[in-house]
């Protein structure tokens, strides 16, 4: 069984992280003016209870989580002009230059007082990357150099801290992800971004540039070089293209989380543009897939996993206001268990319209138990299936399952696992009982006749499964039995196999058969996911 991403000198362990948000547009006086760069707003959902009734924003709920993360906002500050700071004002054994000098400086009061504060744990901050205070629109490598900057300020004060020399991970919105690619591509020298950058999530980062280039005329003669980085040709060929990403920094160590919904994003035209101007892969303008400003495909890293949420790119309820982001984030940051789901064969046995153009399409959503959000998210709506096939085999050589590459891996993933124990029996011991992880599988085929004849909506399929993988031990991850039900009472499971891939399952029913293959192995707290030993019941 493939034991997943070589991510050698990757950890699981809290690190520091840095916040980045993207931003563009006519200002961004008022963007300058909100302390936390929006990364405090979150999302009410009023059709909701309990926990999922109010989502406070990706800072609250850090704060608030069990790693117990501390806010170190205030230790650096942005400025548009260079700050000069009398050596007498720098703590002992600080380098002034770090006080000093540019544009991006350490605040002395504020490292005085983190040195003094023994509560204060340098691995469990959160950092707010302001580079817009800086004033450089015209000068985009220089917010790679400042980042850079950031992250060696937060190393010096650990190691002050006595809490090591740690390297941070970072999650970026939009334009902040570019931020993060020039400074692993261009200002850290070849083969130093991994040493200092531990794993990064993207939200909604326009990683292959946005397809249409009228944007120019939105946004005045100050941010034109800016702009220039949102080019397609740019992002392909330029001095960061993203094929050159992985001669820098190990593209499996970067999450692309992907928004699908453009039709909640409020800049309308934008949508309207992403359907005009298509891609490769989009057959047309019959289709926007698109988080309404990102192409998905454009907003994806060759080598790099992704996920889809069904979100916007910004504004509320969007890729960087809802709950999926942080979940999704968090797990691939510090998930103890790396899914893989492969689709080995299918088959659509009704459907096809014959009075005009039928297309089918195959899409899967991941749901982890006791939770409302999805891991992974596919659907008509989202228009992120796999397809259009014209084969009932799915076997269409000029789509080769899209997105999901030659081998139709449907999904990876990182999960949490937390050890179960039940309440105290009669004589007051603690009872043992199972612990297991569930997820749900919301499994789709569609047909659609984009020339409107006959039933161009059909529904082909749609059921949900409940894998069940159940353990021995959670601390050690010995695998007991892997279970595949038709309802959440787990009752008989259906019929599963192991092969030396990982574990093989049919589905289907009426309209749709396939064949599975599902995959799990152990993240260690640093170093590459290892194969858990297979020993399944069933």
């Amino acid at each position: 069984m493939p034991a997943g991403p070589a991510t050698a000198d990757a950890t699981r362990i809290e690190q520091p992280i840095i916040l980045i948000r993207g931003f563009g547009g006519l200002s961004v006086e008022d963007e300058k003016k909100v302390a936390y760069q929006g990364f405090n707003d979150g999302t009410v959902y009023p059709q909701k209870r309990g926990e999922n009734y109010i989502y406070e924003g990706l800072i609250l709920r850090f704060l608030k989580s069990r790693w117990s993360y501390q806010d170190a906002t205030n230790v650096v500050g942005y400025y548009d002009k260079e700050v000069i700071v009398d050596k007498s004002l720098v703590p002992a054994g600080f380098d002034h230059s770090l006080f000093s000098g540019h544009k991006v400086v350490i605040d002395t009061g504020m490292a005085a007082r983190l040195i003094n504060d023994n509560s204060f744990n340098p691995l469990k901050t959160l950092w707010v990357f302001r580079y817009y205070d800086l004033n450089d629109r015209d000068k985009f490598q220089k917010y790679g150099e400042a980042l850079v900057r950031l992250i060696e300020f937060i190393r010096v004060l650990s190691q002050k801290k006595n809490a090591g020399t740690p390297k941070v991970n970072i999650i970026a919105h939009s334009m902040g992800g570019l931020i993060v690619r020039d400074a692993v591509q261009r200002s850290y020298k070849k083969g130093d971004a991994p040493k200092y950058i531990n794993k990064i999530v993207t939200l909604g980062t326009p990683h292959k540039g946005i397809s249409f280039q009228i944007l120019k005329d939105w946004i005045p003669i100050g941010a034109e070089k800016e702009l220039e980085y949102f080019n397609p040709e740019f992002q392909k060929d330029g001095p960061i293209g993203f094929k050159h990403f992985a001669e820098r920094f190990p593209p499996e160590r970067v999450l692309t989380v992907v928004g699908t919904n453009y039709r909640t994003y409020g800049p309308m035209v934008a949508s309207w543009l992403n359907r005009a101007f298509s891609v490769a892969g989009e057959y047309g303008p019959n289709y926007n897939r698109s988080d309404g400003l990102v192409k998905q495909d454009f907003a994806q890293l060759p080598g790099s996993p992704r996920t889809f949420v069904h979100k916007c790119h910004g504004g509320p309820d969007s890729l960087v206001t809802s709950r999926e982001a942080f979940e999704v984030s968090t797990r691939f940051l510090f998930g103890n268990i790396y899914v893989r789901l492969n689709m080995l064969e299918g088959e659509i046995t009704r459907g096809g319209d014959i009075f005009g153009k039928s297309e089918f399409f195959f899409g899967v959503s991941i749901k982890p138990r006791g939770v409302d959000f999805d891991l992974f998210h596919q659907s008509a709506e989202a228009e992120n299936c796999y397809g259009p096939f014209n084969s009932t085999d799915l076997t269409d050589p000029k789509v080769t399952f899209d997105w999901a590459g030659k081998d139709r891996l449907i999904w990876e993933g990182w999960l949490n696992t937390t050890e179960l124990v039940a309440p105290n029996d009669q004589t007051g011991n603690a009872a043992k009982k199972d612990t297991d992880i569930v997820m749900r599988l919301d499994v789709y085929v569609g047909e659609r006749d984009h020339l409107g004849f006959g039933f161009s909506d059909n529904v082909v399929f749609r059921k949900q499964y409940y894998v069940r993988a159940v353990f021995d031990d959670l601390k050690k991850l010995s695998l007991k039995a892997l279970e595949l039900h038709t309802g959440e009472k787990f009752g008989a499971p259906e019929t599963g196999k192991m092969t030396a891939a990982g574990w093989e399952f049919p589905l289907g029913g009426t309209g749709f058969k396939a064949r599975f293959r599902l995959s799990f192995a152990i993240v260690p707290e640093s170093g590459p996911p290892k194969e858990i030993s297979l020993a399944p019941s069933r």
